[in-house]
């Protein structure tokens, strides 16, 4: 059992597989509200719904989690690498205590959704979580990322700080 049991919906399917079946669902809704209202209209919509529902998931889940903000973040870092990993390719940069740099070099998410011509939904599904699981611990946790491979970069770039115990 995962802390990331609710959002992955079916144990089962593998978060890629989850996310082609979020997108076969988005990808119409989103065309026919830019056919409708405008692209810049559409989109800012659906952005915001999104990352509404984004941060109020991982904010539940961190808060199904028990142990200080830390060991929330661990929780669900540790079980999103779980989910991911087979999609993505990561060098590790530097990992101790105070930091943890790393680099995805191949992100299976980010063919995916420049095939379907729609990477900033693909932003907004996948690389908009780590910004939610740090934001759900406070600011015990806090992580940038300078570029992705979804919005063209070579790499993903992952920087997460931590506060000092």
């Amino acid at each position: 059992m995962s802390v990331l049991d609710d959002y992955m919906v079916d144990p089962r399917l593998s978060l890629l597989e989850k996310t082609r079946i979020q997108a076969q669902v988005l990808v119409p809704v989103l065309r026919a509200l830019r056919s409708e209202l405008g692209r810049e209209r559409a989109d800012a919509i659906v952005k915001q719904a999104l990352r509404d529902w984004s941060k109020q998931l991982f904010a539940a889940v961190g808060d199904s989690v028990d142990g200080g903000p830390r060991r929330k973040w661990a929780a669900m870092h540790s079980a999103m690498a779980e989910i991911t990993e087979q999609a993505v390719t990561v060098e590790m940069r530097r990992q101790d205590k105070e930091v943890l740099e790393f680099d995805v070099t191949h992100c299976r998410f980010a063919e995916f959704f420049r095939a379907l011509g729609e990477p900033e939904l693909g932003a907004l599904l996948i690389c908009a979580t780590d910004f939610d699981i740090a934001a759900a611990v406070g600011g015990e946790v806090s992580f940038t990322r300078d570029q992705t491979i979804m919005q063209g970069a070579s790499s993903c770039t992952f920087r997460y700080k931590f506060a000092p115990r």
